[in-house]
């Protein structure tokens, strides 16, 4: 049978945790939440609703979910696939069997859940997010020839796959770090189509003007520095 983890990185998430944890379909092995300095009850709610919780006090998605991926490499079995997921509620937590399904089915490494306009909810997704999407998606496509349309938060990845990926950034550039060396590698990847809502409170990142500006520069970034090697 495929064992499968979910890691999800949570930073004052208290209201929307535990409805992910119990969407996920219980398939899953174990669902370890990566507490980011929460201030709220995200801790408490986690351990409630049946996850592992663990703590990362350096602030940063990046930070959160290679905590997430230190505590598995640490336990003497290891997962086939790894899947992550937003604590925010925006996902279909539900829709993990249809992420994970092109691994399974097609032999691929990484499956990206693409927020795609027919399946999101007006207002799911801000215009700098969107634009964001469009335009490193577009440059991944004119300098590597890749076919992403989106770098949503919502992924699986073979774990072995991704350990030889040696993940690095620490905050807002995780997702595309992933994804360019997932194409610097030739390793096989594709995208699932799944469904978007509004998330429970306010983003961390789109939600601020500081926060989208950060990302934007940490995921152009990533981009360029791989364009010229």
């Amino acid at each position: 049978m495929t064992d499968i983890k979910v890691i999800i990185p949570a930073f004052n998430e208290a209201n929307s945790i535990g409805h992910v944890i119990r969407d996920i379909p219980k398939s899953v092995s174990e669902i370890i939440v990566v507490n980011n300095n929460s201030s709220d009850d995200t801790v408490k709610n986690a351990t409630e609703a049946g996850a592992t919780v663990l703590t990362e006090h350096q602030k940063g998605y990046g930070h959160a979910c290679l905590k997430g991926l230190a505590y598995i490499e640490a336990q003497s079995k290891k997962p086939d696939i790894i899947v992550f997921i937003d604590g925010d509620y925006s996902d279909y937590p539900e829709e993990l069997d249809k992420v994970v399904a092109p691994i399974l089915e097609e032999n691929m490494d990484l499956v990206i859940g693409a927020r795609t306009k027919e399946l999101r909810e007006s207002g799911s997704m801000t215009a700098p997010q969107i634009f964001g999407n469009l335009l490193a998606t577009t440059l991944m496509k004119w300098f590597f020839g890749a076919k992403f349309t989106d770098l949503g938060p919502f992924r699986a990845m073979k774990y072995e796959k991704l350990k030889e990926l040696r993940m690095q950034d620490k905050t807002y550039g995780w997702t595309v770090e992933m994804q360019l060396k997932v194409l610097r590698k030739k390793m096989a990847y594709t995208e699932v189509p799944v469904r978007y809502k509004k998330r429970i409170g306010v983003s961390k990142v789109s939600g601020t003007v500081k926060g989208a500006i950060f990302a934007g520069i940490k995921i152009l970034g990533w981009i360029f520095k791989y364009s010229i090697k």
